[in-house]
């Protein structure tokens, strides 16, 4: 790695899926940022255009509205979250389900908001439903996907994810070793920054309405992602309802942990598997992270303090109460 005399800082930033993405590099100075800035837009643009439910011509609303039993042609992108996406719906036994895109708009949270959420009057015993994993059928060698029968689809818990991933390979692929790159709360590090000092990332408090840092972590050639009730949350007759839906309940998550923060290889995967988490709750999730080897850290709720589990590849560190 060159010192940090022979290096420029960058910081490229622009709009994506609603919210920001950005990208802290060092380089060679004179690069051309505009043209660089440029890639880093296009690719989570396709990205966007591809996976979103906001854009009514994307890959995915096509997808959700193409019939029964018939094969459809995906961009491979496309494919790749899928297949991601049904292995964690599998390994963590349909807590994490892509299927969910009727519950999403159900309760408020999807392109079609209704004035008040349907779902939210309705708490009557969820009717059986298909999950992702047992309604999808995908071709990989055909770049192809068939519903098996009723499925609305939603990538909102693995599509940033993979736009931060995107974003890394942008930058790989024109030679810049030495990044963190993210969009909102979901990063991703390569190398470090001069003097072999590792990237820092601030875990956030889960507190509603403030943003307060609540700790520090490290990051090197690796991902992080969070999952929490804490950003997106509707209030109904006096009932706050956050954005994460459990698949068994077709309800929003009802459970201690306020928010999993899961360092993985892939910011997909971490994305994925902070929710998947999230759902299973405070002790199913954190014995799952154990049992697969996984990074986690579970903050759990308590009155008006928070008590953490943490975990660092598969054994329990620590169990801590904080303020």
């Amino acid at each position: 790695m060159k010192t940090s005399t022979e290096l420029k800082r960058y910081s490229l930033n622009g709009e994506t899926m609603g919210t920001r993405y950005t990208a802290l590099f060092y380089a060679e100075a004179g690069l051309d940022t505009d043209s660089l800035n440029h890639h880093l837009s296009r690719v989570v643009d396709r990205v966007d255009q591809q996976m979103s439910l906001y854009k009514p011509n994307s890959d995915l609303n096509r997808l959700n509205a193409a019939p029964e039993q018939q094969w459809q042609v995906v961009p491979e992108a496309l494919l790749k979250v899928l297949t991601a996406a049904l292995r964690v719906g599998r390994l963590s036994s349909g807590a994490f389900d892509i299927a969910v895109g009727d519950l999403v708009n159900a309760w408020g949270f999807g392109p079609d908001q209704p004035s008040l959420p349907t779902a939210a009057l309705d708490m009557t015993a969820p009717r059986p439903r298909l999950s992702a994993c047992a309604g999808l059928a995908l071709d990989p060698q055909h770049n192809r996907v068939r519903k098996r029968g009723p499925l609305s689809l939603d990538l909102n818990g693995i599509a940033k994810g993979f736009g931060v991933d995107e974003l890394a390979r942008c930058l790989d692929s024109l030679g810049i070793t030495d990044y963190l790159v993210g969009i909102d709360g979901e990063m991703r590090a390569r190398g470090a920054k001069p003097g072999a000092q590792p990237w820092v990332v601030a875990i956030e408090k889960p507190c509603r309405g403030v943003r307060e840092v609540m700790g520090v972590m490290d990051l090197s050639d690796a991902a992080i992602a969070t999952s929490g009730d804490y950003r997106h949350w509707i209030d109904v007759r006096g009932q706050s309802y956050a954005h994460t839906l459990d698949p068994a309940t077709a309800a929003p998550v009802c459970n201690a942990l306020a928010a999993v923060t899961v360092v993985a290889s892939s910011c997909m995967l971490a994305d994925a598997w902070a929710t998947a988490l999230m759902v299973l709750g405070p002790t199913e999730g954190p014995r799952l992270a154990q049992a697969r080897g996984m990074d986690a850290l579970f903050v759990l709720r308590d009155g008006d303090r928070f008590h953490e589990i943490a975990i660092a590849g598969g054994q329990l560190q620590a169990q801590l109460q904080m303020r």
